[in-house]
Protein backbone atom coordinates (compact mmCIF):
# COMPACT_ATOMS: atom_id res chain seq x y z
CA UNK A 1 0.00 0.00 0.00
CA UNK A 2 3.01 2.11 -0.71
CA UNK A 3 5.11 4.09 1.85
CA UNK A 4 2.02 5.66 4.13
CA UNK A 5 2.51 7.02 7.74
CA UNK A 6 1.38 5.07 10.49
CA UNK A 7 -2.29 6.02 11.08
CA UNK A 8 -1.88 6.74 14.73
CA UNK A 9 1.19 9.44 13.94
CA UNK A 10 -1.21 10.81 11.34
CA UNK A 11 -4.18 11.68 13.79
CA UNK A 12 -1.79 12.61 16.72
CA UNK A 13 -2.92 9.71 18.64
CA UNK A 14 -1.48 6.58 20.56
CA UNK A 15 -2.40 3.23 20.13
CA UNK A 16 -4.04 2.79 23.25
CA UNK A 17 -6.27 6.13 22.61
CA UNK A 18 -10.16 5.30 23.37
CA UNK A 19 -12.51 6.11 20.57
CA UNK A 20 -13.83 9.31 21.80
CA UNK A 21 -9.96 10.53 21.30
CA UNK A 22 -9.14 9.56 17.75
CA UNK A 23 -12.83 10.91 16.92
CA UNK A 24 -11.68 14.15 18.32
CA UNK A 25 -8.34 14.00 16.94
CA UNK A 26 -9.83 13.58 13.39
CA UNK A 27 -12.53 16.60 13.87
CA UNK A 28 -9.48 18.99 14.73
CA UNK A 29 -7.55 17.37 11.56
CA UNK A 30 -10.77 17.48 9.34
CA UNK A 31 -11.43 20.91 10.20
CA UNK A 32 -7.60 22.34 9.84
CA UNK A 33 -7.41 21.00 6.89
CA UNK A 34 -10.92 21.38 5.13
CA UNK A 35 -10.65 22.10 1.25
CA UNK A 36 -13.02 24.83 1.88
CA UNK A 37 -10.75 26.46 4.30
CA UNK A 38 -7.90 26.30 2.00
CA UNK A 39 -8.67 26.43 -1.42
CA UNK A 40 -5.82 25.40 -3.96
CA UNK A 41 -3.44 23.99 -1.38
CA UNK A 42 -2.68 20.39 -2.65
CA UNK A 43 -1.07 19.92 0.79
CA UNK A 44 -3.89 20.97 2.73
CA UNK A 45 -5.62 18.32 0.32
CA UNK A 46 -2.99 15.31 1.21
CA UNK A 47 -3.67 15.69 4.95
CA UNK A 48 -7.12 16.21 4.66
CA UNK A 49 -7.31 12.76 2.49
CA UNK A 50 -4.32 11.10 4.96
CA UNK A 51 -6.58 11.90 8.02
CA UNK A 52 -10.03 10.51 6.56
CA UNK A 53 -7.79 7.41 5.49
CA UNK A 54 -6.57 6.87 8.89
CA UNK A 55 -10.11 7.64 10.83
CA UNK A 56 -11.68 5.27 8.65
CA UNK A 57 -9.39 2.41 9.51
CA UNK A 58 -8.73 3.20 13.85
CA UNK A 59 -12.84 3.78 14.22
CA UNK A 60 -13.44 0.57 12.67
CA UNK A 61 -12.79 -2.36 15.67
CA UNK A 62 -12.14 -5.05 12.97
CA UNK A 63 -9.77 -2.97 11.07
CA UNK A 64 -8.04 -1.33 13.67
CA UNK A 65 -6.99 -4.89 14.88
CA UNK A 66 -5.72 -6.36 11.91
CA UNK A 67 -4.09 -2.85 11.24
CA UNK A 68 -2.12 -2.82 15.10
CA UNK A 69 -1.38 -6.65 14.23
CA UNK A 70 -0.43 -6.40 10.28
CA UNK A 71 0.28 -3.03 9.67
CA UNK A 72 -0.68 -1.42 6.53
CA UNK A 73 0.08 -4.73 4.84
CA UNK A 74 -2.39 -6.35 6.72
CA UNK A 75 -5.45 -4.10 5.24
CA UNK A 76 -4.90 -5.19 1.62
CA UNK A 77 -6.52 -8.53 2.46
CA UNK A 78 -9.97 -6.77 3.89
CA UNK A 79 -10.07 -5.05 0.60
CA UNK A 80 -9.30 -1.44 1.93
CA UNK A 81 -8.03 0.98 -0.52
CA UNK A 82 -8.66 4.35 1.45
CA UNK A 83 -11.10 7.00 -0.46
CA UNK A 84 -11.46 7.85 -4.07
CA UNK A 85 -12.43 11.50 -3.81
CA UNK A 86 -13.97 13.91 -1.20
CA UNK A 87 -17.58 13.41 -2.03
CA UNK A 88 -16.35 9.56 -0.79
CA UNK A 89 -14.98 11.10 2.24
CA UNK A 90 -18.10 13.54 2.86
CA UNK A 91 -20.59 10.89 2.80
CA UNK A 92 -19.01 8.76 4.79
CA UNK A 93 -18.44 11.22 7.42
CA UNK A 94 -21.37 13.32 6.75
CA UNK A 95 -22.13 13.28 10.74
CA UNK A 96 -19.26 15.01 11.66
CA UNK A 97 -18.75 17.42 9.09
CA UNK A 98 -22.06 18.62 9.81
CA UNK A 99 -21.04 19.82 13.22
CA UNK A 100 -18.36 22.29 11.48
CA UNK A 101 -20.84 23.35 8.41
CA UNK A 102 -24.47 22.57 9.57
CA UNK A 103 -24.16 20.00 6.37
CA UNK A 104 -21.90 16.91 5.40
CA UNK A 105 -20.94 18.04 1.90
CA UNK A 106 -18.69 21.44 2.70
CA UNK A 107 -19.50 24.61 3.44
CA UNK A 108 -20.23 26.30 -0.31
CA UNK A 109 -24.19 25.07 -0.08
CA UNK A 110 -23.42 21.82 -2.03
CA UNK A 111 -26.74 19.38 -1.60
CA UNK A 112 -26.83 16.28 0.00
CA UNK A 113 -27.32 12.99 -2.45
CA UNK A 114 -27.47 10.20 -0.16
CA UNK A 115 -25.05 7.13 -0.29
CA UNK A 116 -26.12 3.84 -1.81
CA UNK A 117 -26.84 1.20 1.08
CA UNK A 118 -23.50 -1.41 1.67
CA UNK A 119 -23.87 -4.64 1.45
CA UNK A 120 -22.75 -7.93 3.19
CA UNK A 121 -22.11 -10.78 1.34
CA UNK A 122 -20.76 -14.28 3.10
CA UNK A 123 -18.89 -16.22 1.30
CA UNK A 124 -17.44 -19.84 2.38
CA UNK A 125 -14.00 -21.32 0.63
CA UNK A 126 -12.46 -24.43 0.46
CA UNK A 127 -9.38 -24.93 3.28
CA UNK A 128 -6.77 -25.30 0.42
CA UNK A 129 -8.32 -21.84 -1.49
CA UNK A 130 -7.89 -19.77 1.40
CA UNK A 131 -4.19 -21.28 1.96
CA UNK A 132 -3.25 -20.35 -1.83
CA UNK A 133 -5.77 -17.69 -3.08
CA UNK A 134 -8.57 -17.95 -5.74
CA UNK A 135 -10.89 -16.00 -7.97
CA UNK A 136 -14.79 -16.38 -7.66
CA UNK A 137 -17.51 -15.15 -9.29
CA UNK A 138 -20.46 -13.76 -7.01
CA UNK A 139 -24.14 -13.15 -7.68
CA UNK A 140 -24.99 -9.88 -5.71
CA UNK A 141 -29.22 -8.99 -5.77
CA UNK A 142 -29.13 -5.71 -5.69
CA UNK A 143 -30.32 -2.02 -6.81
CA UNK A 144 -28.47 -1.21 -9.30
CA UNK A 145 -29.09 2.28 -11.74
CA UNK A 146 -32.21 2.19 -13.67
CA UNK A 147 -31.24 1.32 -17.37
CA UNK A 148 -34.27 3.30 -18.40
CA UNK A 149 -33.18 7.07 -16.74
CA UNK A 150 -29.35 6.14 -16.58
CA UNK A 151 -30.39 7.31 -12.97
CA UNK A 152 -31.81 10.48 -13.27
CA UNK A 153 -35.09 9.29 -12.02
CA UNK A 154 -36.63 10.90 -14.95
CA UNK A 155 -39.00 10.12 -18.24
CA UNK A 156 -37.17 10.13 -22.14
CA UNK A 157 -36.51 13.89 -22.79
CA UNK A 158 -37.61 15.70 -19.07
CA UNK A 159 -34.83 16.73 -16.35
CA UNK A 160 -35.47 17.04 -12.69
CA UNK A 161 -36.43 20.46 -11.62
CA UNK A 162 -34.71 22.49 -8.82
CA UNK A 163 -36.52 22.65 -5.98
CA UNK A 164 -38.37 26.03 -5.04
CA UNK A 165 -38.30 25.60 -1.10
CA UNK A 166 -34.64 25.27 -0.98
CA UNK A 167 -33.53 26.92 -4.50
CA UNK A 168 -31.60 24.10 -4.88
CA UNK A 169 -29.17 24.11 -2.11
CA UNK A 170 -30.94 21.08 -0.18
CA UNK A 171 -30.49 22.81 2.99
CA UNK A 172 -33.13 25.47 4.62
CA UNK A 173 -31.85 27.60 7.29
CA UNK A 174 -33.80 28.31 10.69
CA UNK A 175 -32.84 31.19 12.88
CA UNK A 176 -32.50 30.43 16.37
CA UNK A 177 -31.75 33.79 18.11
CA UNK A 178 -27.44 34.54 17.62
CA UNK A 179 -27.32 30.97 15.49
CA UNK A 180 -28.68 29.90 12.41
CA UNK A 181 -29.25 25.75 11.78
CA UNK A 182 -29.33 24.18 8.46
CA UNK A 183 -31.35 21.11 7.98
CA UNK A 184 -32.40 19.09 5.28
CA UNK A 185 -34.86 20.63 2.95
CA UNK A 186 -38.12 18.71 3.90
CA UNK A 187 -39.78 18.66 0.42
CA UNK A 188 -36.86 17.53 -1.66
CA UNK A 189 -35.38 15.65 1.32
CA UNK A 190 -31.73 17.20 0.80
CA UNK A 191 -31.50 16.21 -3.23
CA UNK A 192 -32.24 19.95 -4.55
CA UNK A 193 -34.74 18.50 -6.88
CA UNK A 194 -37.90 17.38 -7.92
CA UNK A 195 -39.09 14.69 -10.21
CA UNK A 196 -42.26 16.10 -12.05
CA UNK A 197 -41.85 13.30 -14.30
CA UNK A 198 -40.95 10.30 -12.88
CA UNK A 199 -39.56 6.98 -14.77
CA UNK A 200 -42.02 4.26 -15.37
CA UNK A 201 -39.50 1.36 -15.37
CA UNK A 202 -38.39 2.82 -11.68
CA UNK A 203 -41.53 4.56 -10.77
CA UNK A 204 -39.02 7.52 -10.33
CA UNK A 205 -36.14 6.30 -7.90
CA UNK A 206 -33.36 6.03 -10.73
CA UNK A 207 -32.89 2.40 -9.28
CA UNK A 208 -33.93 -0.85 -10.45
CA UNK A 209 -32.98 -4.67 -8.79
CA UNK A 210 -31.05 -6.73 -10.56
CA UNK A 211 -28.65 -9.70 -9.83
CA UNK A 212 -24.90 -8.62 -10.97
CA UNK A 213 -22.34 -11.10 -11.25
CA UNK A 214 -19.05 -9.62 -9.67
CA UNK A 215 -15.14 -11.14 -9.43
CA UNK A 216 -13.50 -11.27 -6.13
CA UNK A 217 -9.80 -11.59 -5.92
CA UNK A 218 -9.08 -13.77 -2.96
CA UNK A 219 -5.01 -13.64 -1.74
CA UNK A 220 -3.89 -16.12 0.30
CA UNK A 221 -3.32 -16.35 3.65
CA UNK A 222 -7.55 -15.42 4.30
CA UNK A 223 -8.98 -17.08 7.14
CA UNK A 224 -12.66 -16.95 9.05
CA UNK A 225 -11.93 -13.90 10.15
CA UNK A 226 -11.28 -11.86 7.24
CA UNK A 227 -13.67 -8.98 5.68
CA UNK A 228 -12.81 -8.18 2.08
CA UNK A 229 -14.68 -4.85 0.06
CA UNK A 230 -15.15 -4.29 -3.23
CA UNK A 231 -15.54 -0.40 -3.88
CA UNK A 232 -18.58 0.89 -5.57
CA UNK A 233 -20.11 -2.86 -6.02
CA UNK A 234 -22.89 -1.93 -3.13
CA UNK A 235 -26.37 -0.39 -4.22
CA UNK A 236 -26.84 2.07 -6.72
CA UNK A 237 -27.26 5.52 -4.95
CA UNK A 238 -30.84 6.94 -5.66
CA UNK A 239 -30.61 10.38 -8.15
CA UNK A 240 -27.32 9.34 -9.03
CA UNK A 241 -25.46 9.40 -6.04
CA UNK A 242 -22.03 7.66 -4.91
CA UNK A 243 -22.70 3.63 -4.78
CA UNK A 244 -22.47 1.81 -1.44
CA UNK A 245 -19.54 -0.80 -1.24
CA UNK A 246 -19.48 -4.82 -0.81
CA UNK A 247 -18.19 -6.02 1.93
CA UNK A 248 -17.73 -9.80 1.56
CA UNK A 249 -17.14 -11.85 4.70
CA UNK A 250 -14.77 -14.61 4.32
CA UNK A 251 -16.02 -18.45 6.35
CA UNK A 252 -13.24 -21.40 5.55
CA UNK A 253 -14.50 -24.68 5.64
CA UNK A 254 -12.29 -27.15 8.09
CA UNK A 255 -9.64 -29.75 6.73
CA UNK A 256 -10.06 -33.47 7.47
CA UNK A 257 -6.57 -33.57 7.90
CA UNK A 258 -4.47 -29.97 8.52
CA UNK A 259 -5.70 -27.68 11.51
CA UNK A 260 -4.55 -23.98 10.99
CA UNK A 261 -3.12 -21.69 13.99
CA UNK A 262 -2.51 -18.43 12.51
CA UNK A 263 -0.23 -19.32 10.19
CA UNK A 264 1.24 -22.59 10.61
CA UNK A 265 -0.83 -25.55 10.47
CA UNK A 266 -0.88 -28.80 12.38
CA UNK A 267 -1.36 -32.72 11.72
CA UNK A 268 -1.29 -35.94 13.12
CA UNK A 269 0.85 -38.93 11.67
CA UNK A 270 0.43 -42.11 13.10
CA UNK A 271 4.02 -44.56 13.50
CA UNK A 272 4.86 -47.70 14.39
CA UNK A 273 6.76 -48.20 17.86
CA UNK A 274 9.77 -49.68 15.54
CA UNK A 275 10.07 -46.54 13.97
CA UNK A 276 10.06 -44.51 16.79
CA UNK A 277 12.40 -46.98 18.77
CA UNK A 278 14.98 -47.22 15.59
CA UNK A 279 14.00 -44.44 13.49
CA UNK A 280 13.20 -43.89 10.35
CA UNK A 281 12.54 -41.07 7.43
CA UNK A 282 8.64 -40.98 6.03
CA UNK A 283 6.62 -39.23 3.77
CA UNK A 284 3.70 -36.99 5.26
CA UNK A 285 1.44 -34.96 3.36
CA UNK A 286 2.00 -31.37 2.73
CA UNK A 287 0.28 -28.08 1.46
CA UNK A 288 2.50 -28.58 -1.52
CA UNK A 289 2.55 -32.23 -1.44
CA UNK A 290 4.82 -35.27 -0.10
CA UNK A 291 7.92 -34.15 1.82
CA UNK A 292 10.23 -36.22 3.61
CA UNK A 293 10.34 -36.13 7.65
CA UNK A 294 13.40 -37.96 9.42
CA UNK A 295 12.31 -39.42 12.76
CA UNK A 296 14.82 -39.85 15.33
CA UNK A 297 15.56 -43.02 17.24
CA UNK A 298 13.86 -42.95 20.79
CA UNK A 299 11.04 -40.45 19.21
CA UNK A 300 8.29 -40.58 21.82
CA UNK A 301 4.27 -40.47 21.72
CA UNK A 302 3.47 -37.24 20.84
CA UNK A 303 6.88 -35.27 20.22
CA UNK A 304 6.35 -32.54 17.39
CA UNK A 305 8.50 -32.11 14.32
CA UNK A 306 8.12 -29.00 12.19
CA UNK A 307 8.56 -28.46 8.54
CA UNK A 308 9.89 -24.56 8.07
CA UNK A 309 7.84 -22.53 5.42
CA UNK A 310 5.11 -25.43 4.46
CA UNK A 311 2.19 -23.32 6.53
CA UNK A 312 -0.14 -20.90 5.25
CA UNK A 313 1.07 -17.40 3.96
CA UNK A 314 0.90 -13.90 5.46
CA UNK A 315 -1.39 -11.94 4.89
CA UNK A 316 1.08 -8.78 5.86
CA UNK A 317 3.91 -9.87 4.16
CA UNK A 318 4.03 -12.97 2.80
CA UNK A 319 5.99 -14.68 4.79
CA UNK A 320 4.73 -18.20 5.21
CA UNK A 321 4.31 -20.12 8.50
CA UNK A 322 5.66 -23.74 9.29
CA UNK A 323 3.88 -27.18 9.40
CA UNK A 324 3.66 -28.97 12.93
CA UNK A 325 3.74 -32.78 13.12
CA UNK A 326 2.70 -35.02 15.73
CA UNK A 327 4.01 -38.58 15.66
CA UNK A 328 1.20 -40.81 17.48
CA UNK A 329 3.08 -43.65 18.44
CA UNK A 330 0.56 -47.17 17.67
CA UNK A 331 0.78 -50.18 19.74
CA UNK A 332 1.27 -53.59 17.80
CA UNK A 333 -1.90 -55.71 17.82
CA UNK A 334 -2.28 -59.54 16.34
CA UNK A 335 0.76 -60.53 16.82
CA UNK A 336 1.91 -63.95 15.78
CA UNK A 337 3.73 -66.32 18.33
CA UNK A 338 6.92 -65.31 16.84
CA UNK A 339 6.64 -61.42 17.62
CA UNK A 340 5.50 -62.11 20.94
CA UNK A 341 8.37 -63.93 21.62
CA UNK A 342 10.49 -61.42 20.15
CA UNK A 343 8.72 -58.94 22.50
CA UNK A 344 9.31 -61.16 25.36
CA UNK A 345 12.15 -61.36 24.96
CA UNK A 346 13.28 -57.70 24.74
CA UNK A 347 11.22 -57.25 27.47
CA UNK A 348 13.25 -59.62 29.58
CA UNK A 349 15.86 -57.16 28.98
CA UNK A 350 14.93 -54.34 29.90
CA UNK A 351 12.48 -55.46 32.87
CA UNK A 352 15.87 -54.91 34.97
CA UNK A 353 16.40 -51.09 33.61
CA UNK A 354 12.86 -50.47 34.27
CA UNK A 355 12.97 -52.12 37.88
CA UNK A 356 16.11 -49.94 39.16
CA UNK A 357 14.16 -47.06 37.87
CA UNK A 358 11.22 -48.18 39.26
CA UNK A 359 13.06 -48.40 42.91
CA UNK A 360 14.72 -45.22 42.76
CA UNK A 361 10.94 -43.13 42.19
CA UNK A 362 9.76 -45.32 45.33
CA UNK A 363 12.89 -44.02 46.85
CA UNK A 364 11.63 -40.24 46.37
CA UNK A 365 14.30 -39.87 43.75
CA UNK A 366 12.12 -38.56 40.78
CA UNK A 367 15.15 -37.33 38.38
CA UNK A 368 15.35 -41.09 36.37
Amino acid sequence: MGNKRDYYEVLGVSNTSTDVEIKAAYRKMALKFHPDRNPGNKTAEDNFKEAAEAYEVLRDPNKRQIYDQFGHQGLEGTGFSGFRGFEDIFSSFGDIFEDFFGFGGSGRGRSRVPRGADLRYDLQIDFMDAAFGTEKELKIDKMETCPECQGTACKEDTRPETCRSCNGVGQVSHSQGFFTVRTSCPVCRGTGQLIANPCEKCSGTGRTRTVKKVFLKIPPGVDTSSRLRLNGEGEAAPYGGQPGDLYVFIHVKPHEFFQRKDIDIYCQIPISFVQAALGDKIEVPTLNGKKELEIPKGTQYGDMFRLDKEGIPSLRNGRRGDQVIQVLVKTPTGLNKKQEKLLKDFANLESNKLSNKLKNILKGNYNV
